[in-house]
């Protein structure tokens, strides 16, 4: 019984969906689709991918090109970079 209890206070820390989401972007040669980005993400919500990115096109660190279903997103900058 104590381990079912222990089991279910277990979480993602804080801010790991972000860095999941970030790491897959970094991890694209080229252009990707919202769908390849989800694809990358198992476990994060659309609204939390688009979210991210929405952040991240913000800073200007990525550009979406096009717009509906086929839009395609590119990094730029500098700052997001392959570890």
């Amino acid at each position: 019984m104590e381990f079912e209890q222990r089991a279910g206070d277990l979480r993602a820390p804080r801010g790991a969906k972000t860095q999941l989401i970030e790491a897959a972007v970094v991890g694209f040669e080229g252009a990707f689709s919202l769908a390849d980005l989800e694809r990358s993400c198992p476990g994060v919500s659309r609204d939390m991918v688009r979210r991210v990115l929405g952040d991240l096109r913000r800073k200007g660190l990525v550009v979406c090109r096009g717009r509906g279903p086929g839009a395609r997103w590119e990094r730029r900058g500098s700052t997001l970079k392959k570890a």
